[in-house]
């Protein structure tokens, strides 16, 4: 049994405030206090530099109203610069500028700067006048230290480095860690428990599942009870099932029914471009879970780390290998934890490493099944407890419709239904949004494709033979609804809901199922005389069903029981990338000269049914070129009861006569 992934009362942000983990249980954000502090002295400083500038000293005046300002002794002090000169004035002279005299200060500032004339035409008098005038005056050396030269050589490039290193550290590791500090630890995060927390109350269906799991809440809770009897409890648990069918909400379930840490991560969250970082991340996730014990790691899609080591195209992986041998030295190796258990999903076991698998790391193997009838119902109620739902509307007929659907199915099937009535301007959702909801998900959306006559009947006498061949074999299942409107990528659909829970299925009812799918390429031919490219899709299927009926299922007398693999396994995924010597040439051609036979068998089956029922076939096509669409009562109005359901009216009525029977007195 199974459960859709999330419930409407299940959202993390609600009862679990998730946070990174990195080796603590809080972990601080990346400080950028220093840098701001560096940038900010080296502002000032420069500014400051600025200010303090020979060039930027009081008023800049030319040499020549400094020379004549010098000869009125007017000039207090000077200090020689280099070639700038700076100095003070005894009184303020008027300013030379006309157009600065008109928009600031009449006078000069107290203190100016000039530039000295260079050689040739340097002025070899003015320092004989500037002592004459007794005017104050001093030089600085303007050779520089070899520590002015080193300084910026040797701070530029440092900063430089520095702001690379910090932009690093932020931008390298988009999973959350840094550059040096962070880079290793892992981004698991961490699920705290609160009054709303998940259990396996909020699970619905899936109770097979849940009870191997309470064994693990059992422990967690009361290790002393196994302990006891020397009882160890399963140290790794693999949940495996198709995508949608609710391994993480489970895990979540365990988590909170045991009330202790949760930690989940995606197993391709350890993986990195740096060889060894993942191993890194596997020890700060274990020692963090061991700090916290006892508690629950979650382990999604493990199947992104736990590949078969040394297979696939290319040899393998180092860094996917030396995370995956490090996570299991975590889970068995020299030192014994009991204190953690290690809960892991994936929808792929088949190319998970057997080291993975073996007893003492993931010792049980829970299948998460897709639901049944009650629990597709179970799971309807839980998705739509916050939707006002018509009187007409029953869920378990939905359930009893929705054959093969998963959790996360059923919780699309609900919001479609929404959104349909929605669309209406409805105040509740009834039974007919659910209808469109089921042809959305299993059909798709209509195309807003025109089709002229011609493509029009051609369609429809496709869709006729599909459902004609349906109607009157009692292997397929009921015919539900037939429209030749264009949906996703056909230009028609005719579309089959099961009636019963089916998990095998024998020769004559894949038999069937081949003609059924080769009927609407026979009514082409039988009515039209030609054959469309439109059947190239019920081709491939019924081929690939042929070939597992001769090559892997043992259904050919001529070949026998015997399996060959089709060599069209992804390589990358650890499986080889051909089969070599699986099969001889001869062995290849008798397969697919047996394969031609089932395909031509059922074709011919098919041509016989619809040659026989020519009129059937004929109102068929007409009702669809005229309605477009047509579901089973139209059918049954059309061309009577299908031979399925006057065979479960005639076991009817001989079990009824038997029972009379057997009541009569002798």
């Amino acid at each position: 049994m199974s459960s859709p992934p999330e419930n409407p009362q299940d959202n993390p942000s609600k009862d679990k405030a998730p946070q990174k983990l990195s080796g603590k249980e809080k972990q601080a954000a990346p400080s950028t206090g220093p840098w701001l502090i560096i940038l900010l002295i080296l502002v000032v400083g420069s500014l400051i530099l600025m200010k303090n500038s020979p060039e930027n000293t009081g008023s800049k005046v030319d040499y020549s109203f400094f020379i004549t300002e010098l000869n009125r002794g007017n000039v207090k002090s000077v200090d020689f610069h280099g070639d700038i000169l700076t100095g003070k004035w005894k009184i303020r002279p008027d300013n030379p500028d006309k157009e600065k005299k008109e928009k600031d200060d009449e006078k000069l500032a107290e203190e100016f700067n000039t530039v000295l004339p260079s050689h040739p035409v340097e002025d070899r008098d003015l320092v004989p006048e500037l002592i004459k005038q007794k005017v104050i005056f001093k030089a600085e050396s303007t050779n520089v230290g070899i520590g002015t030269y080193i300084i910026p050589w040797l701070i530029g490039p440092l900063l430089i480095i520095g702001f690379f290193w910090y932009m690093l550290k932020r931008s390298a590791d988009p999973m959350g860690g840094g550059m040096l500090g962070n880079f290793t630890k892992s981004p698991a995060k961490r699920f705290h428990p609160s009054e709303e927390q998940t259990t396996f109350d909020d699970v619905a269906a899936m109770e097979q599942a849940k009870a191997e799991l309470q064994e693990v809440v059992e422990f967690l809770k009361t290790p002393a009870k196994f302990q006891r009897l020397g009882a160890q409890i399963p140290k790794g648990v693999l949940l495996m099932g198709s995508p949608g069918t609710g391994k993480t909400l489970l895990a979540r379930a365990t988590a909170g029914e045991a009330g202790v840490p949760f930690y989940s991560i995606n197993g391709s969250e350890f993986i990195q471009m740096f060889v060894g970082v993942g191993a890194s991340r596997v020890r700060d996730l274990f020692k963090t879970a061991k700090e916290n014990a006892p508690c629950i790691i979650f382990v999604d899609e493990i199947d992104a780390v736990g590949r078969i080591r040394g297979a696939g195209l290319g040899g393998g992986h180092d860094e996917r290998e030396q995370t995956l041998n490090q996570m299991l030295s975590e889970m068995d190796g020299f030192q014994q934890n009991e204190a953690v258990i290690i809960i892991a999903a994936t929808n792929r076991p088949d190319v998970l490493d057997p080291a993975l698998l073996r007893p003492g790391r993931f010792d049980r193997h829970i299948t998460v099944d897709r639901p049944t009838k009650d629990g597709r119902e179970a799971i309807l109620k839980v998705h739509s407890r916050k939707i006002p739902l018509s009187d007409n509307v029953e869920l378990n007929k939905i359930a009893a419709g929705t054959i093969g659907f998963s959790g996360a199915d059923l919780k699309n099937l609900v919001n479609e239904a929404a959104l349909s009535a929605t669309r209406l301007n409805k105040d509740q959702v009834d039974d007919e949004d659910f209808d469109n909801a089921r042809d959305r998900v299993l059909m798709g959306p209509p195309r807003e494709e025109i089709l002229n006559d011609k493509e029009r009947e051609m369609t429809a006498y496709h869709e006729a033979g599909h459902a004609l061949l349906a109607w009157l074999l009692p292997e397929i299942d009921p015919v539900h609804k037939v429209t030749v409107i264009p949906r996703g990528r056909a230009l028609g659909v005719t579309q089959l809901l099961p009636d019963e829970e089916r998990y095998n299925m024998g020769e004559k009812h894949l038999h069937s199922q081949l003609a059924f799918m080769l009927g609407g390429r026979a009514a082409e031919g039988l009515v039209f005389g030609e054959h469309t490219a439109g059947a190239a899709d019920d081709i491939k299927r019924a081929t690939q069903i042929t070939r597992k009926m001769v090559g892997q299922w043992g259904m050919s007398d001529v070949i026998g029981p015997v399996a060959f693999r089709h060599s069209d396994e992804n390589p990358f995924l650890g499986k080889e990338m051909k089969s070599q010597g699986e099969c001889s040439e001869e062995t290849a051609h008798v397969i697919d000269q047996e394969m031609q036979r089932f395909m031509n068998a059922a074709d011919q089956l098919a041509e016989k049914i619809l040659t026989e029922n020519r009129e059937k076939l004929d109102l068929l096509a007409k009702a669809l070129v005229e309605q477009e669409a047509i579901d089973s009562d139209d059918i049954k109005r059309l061309i009577g009861i299908s031979v399925r359901e006057q065979a479960t009216i005639d076991n009817a009525d001989q079990t009824s006569i038997d029972d009379q029977s057997e009541n009569q007195p002798e």
